[in-house]
């Protein structure tokens, strides 16, 4: 039956990665889109901490980690987001719902450890108006959609009992599709300008796990990785239009214009990632992540704007869990992972000279199934991303996500026929 329902859950994924718009955002405009997080729900609900040398739970931010599977897990998650974006006048909501990832990982004997799936990386997804109230004054709408998804392969080797190494390898692909309107009021002809692009490439993702015996009870657990510069090749199609504007601006062809294509590298920095916790296995830990990566120009023809810059991203976290008694037979609330964290974000982005910063709190709980050592996690994110100030879009948001582990043993010969 896990099987039935592990086929089912990867063709799924598989269109909705196409179809879904996993963002809000009006900065998905910028680059390659809102950046997702790469991690299940569990490192999310920590913040982005993920050292422990986990059995079970799968880990996507450190290749490493496969080594350590003791079991076959299959892990599916996804978010829905509700945002209220501000200006210094104005403000919206919005809501999106959206698969995060979809993975499976699986011990190869005892030293190593495979893991591969499916992971939507970027997402764009706006509508923005600016309506004219005079006759004779400009009107304009800008709509995007789409984004830039990964399908990733890895391999994890244990040099030692505490130490494991690991690499993957990504493949990504996707398509951006951004539409612009203008039109002047109370005037029937307007302009459009639809841009589509596709997107491809590949890059490689490095990872090393250690883990020290402090004490009897105490450990010390640190990760490392380190993805690789690379390049995305962009695709583009420009087409500028005149037609006819009806009711709710649906916008009818009267000169379809000609079709304007150009290919152009996008450059993918270096990322590099560190992090570190104590704590003592299956009660509780504490840790904290560092990452940086170097500032590039990501934007394309679809979106280069002379307002806007690529500074160097940087991010700061800590978070951990708490598990009141794992093997407690008592109560099933005392075997609950509790989690939770905090977050600072420079996601290198600068418009009209202004940085754009997230700050974020991170809680959630993951809830064993009886029986088994597969779960059902749950998580809250709330924090705050960008500004008012030099007339840009503050956004307000909460993040709700639902996840499920599944572990099992595979490919067992059956004893009894």
């Amino acid at each position: 039956m896990i099987k039935k329902i592990i086929i089912s859950a990867c063709l799924l994924l598989s269109f909705v990665s196409f179809a879904q718009q996993g963002t809000a955002s009006p900065y998905s405009f910028y680059g390659i889109g809102d950046v997702r997080f790469k991690g299940t729900i569990e490192n999310r609900s920590m913040s982005g901490v993920a050292v422990e040398q986990d059995s079970i739970h799968m880990n996507l931010e450190n290749p490493a980690s496969y080594a350590n599977l003791k079991l076959t897990a299959f892990t599916i998650g996804g978010t829905y987001n509700s945002s209220t974006l501000k200006t210094d006048t104005e403000s919206a909501k919005a809501q999106r719902t959206a698969l995060d990832y979809l993975a499976v990982g699986m011990p190869l004997g005892n030293k190593f450890g495979i893991g591969f799936g499916l992971i939507p990386y970027s997402s764009v997804g706006y509508q923005i108006e600016s309506l004219a109230i005079n006759t004779g004054d400009n009107n304009k709408r800008f709509d995007g959609s789409g984004g830039l998804n990964k399908v990733y392969l890895g391999v994890a080797y244990k040099i030692k009992p505490n130490f494991s190494i690991g690499a993957d390898m990504h493949y990504n692909f996707g398509k951006v599709e951004t539409t612009s309107l203008e039109f002047v009021t109370d005037v029937p002809v307007g302009t459009r300008e639809l841009n589509t692009t596709h997107l491809s490439g590949v890059n490689f993702n490095l990872g090393a796990m250690y883990q020290y015996k402090i004490n009897k009870k105490l450990s010390f657990y640190s990760s490392a990785t380190y993805t690789l510069q690379s390049k995305l090749n962009s695709e583009n199609v420009r087409n500028i239009s005149t037609g006819m504007l009806g009711s709710g601006l649906n916008f009818s062809v009267i000169d379809p214009g000609t079709d304007q294509n150009s290919k152009v590298d996008v450059n993918m920095p270096f990322k590099l990632a560190l992090s570190a916790g104590v704590g003592q296995s299956r009660k509780w830990l504490i840790g904290g992540k560092v990452s940086y990566q170097n500032a590039v120009d990501q934007s394309s023809t679809y979106n280069a704007a002379s307002n806007v810059g690529y500074g160097k991203y940087a991010s700061a976290s800590i978070g951990g869990y708490y598990i009141p008694n794992y093997s407690s037979f008592a109560g099933y609330f005392n075997r609950v992972t509790y989690r939770g964290g905090l977050k600072f974000e420079k996601t290198g982005l600068i418009i009209n000279g202004e940085r754009i910063n997230d700050i974020g709190l991170t809680l959630g709980a993951g809830f064993p199934i009886s029986g088994t050592f597969s779960n059902i996690n749950f998580g809250m994110e709330f924090g705050k991303r960008g500004t008012t100030s030099a007339g840009l879009i503050q956004e307000n948001y909460a993040n709700f996500s639902l996840g499920f582990s599944l572990n099992d043993k595979w490919f067992e010969r059956s004893k009894f026929n």
